[in-house]
């Protein structure tokens, strides 16, 4: 398992970023199972009037569904004031879904996207071990091959303290198309080695048309070994890029 939370020289994978969206004080999560939104209080405060809204977007993004509610949530405690219907029409094979959850100032607390099919997975139950079971069928994920290629606008600077360098990055998706699985990177140097080992805020995030994100990322200074910083972008279906970055 360690390995999919960061590899052999420190780097931060996709499972490690899904962790953490997993561990906020705060979450909004789809259940597979049954389809309805759990919005989850970890923490030890019972948390009022949260505004939580659920939208299911085809393929081409055009929104199918979309529904609100305001909802109290109990210290440590899980309400589900969505659910899902089972199935709806004129829906792609492949389709998004888009959670976000705001406070009774309209704050940001919360958010999850996910891609899904219209073809479950399947499974063979008399094969089930301790283990695993054997998958007989799968979804069809197929169409994000198909995705557009997206050059997000990527701006950021660059704080020095105490032997330690911030980054801030902020981050638009200025098309018509989701830029998907957007990664970041920091280099020592244009094609150097990554920095390492180095704490973003997030990653791997996905974009919706006109979204913007913004996120830091921290790392020691001497790691960087006399080099000029470059931050690097990519994804699933964004062309790569990089931008140098001031060390001054």
């Amino acid at each position: 398992m360690i390995w999919h939370l960061y590899d052999y020289y420190l780097t931060p994978g996709e499972g490690y970023f899904g962790t953490k969206k997993a561990c906020d004080p705060i979450d909004v999560a789809y259940s597979y199972d049954d389809g309805s939104i759990a919005v989850i209080n970890s923490t030890y405060e019972k948390v009022h009037g949260l505004n939580v809204t659920a939208r299911v977007l085809n393929f081409d993004l055009s929104e199918k569904f979309s529904k609100s509610a305001t909802v109290d949530v109990d210290a440590d405690g899980v309400e589900r004031p969505i659910t899902l219907p089972k199935s709806i029409d004129g829906l792609s094979t492949t389709y998004f879904v888009r959670l976000d959850v705001t406070d009774l100032s309209g704050k940001p607390v919360s958010n999850n996207f996910y891609w899904l099919s219209t073809k479950p997975d399947t499974f063979d139950a008399t094969k089930s071990t301790f283990f695993d079971s054997e998958i007989t069928g799968w979804g069809d994920l197929t169409a994000l091959n198909s995705l557009e290629k997206v050059k997000p606008e990527v701006h950021a600077s660059v704080e020095h303290k105490e032997g330690k360098v911030l980054v801030r990055v902020g981050l638009q998706n200025a098309s018509k198309t989701l830029a998907f699985m957007t990664h970041l990177a920091i280099a020592k140097g244009k094609g150097g080695e990554d920095v390492a080992p180095i704490f973003w805020s997030d990653n791997y995030v996905s974009m919706l048309p006109n979204e913007k994100r913004e996120l830091t990322a921290t790392f020691e200074a001497s790691e960087l070994e006399g080099k000029v910083p470059v931050l690097e972008v990519d994804g699933w279906n964004v062309e790569p890029g990089s931008v140098p970055l001031s060390t001054k």
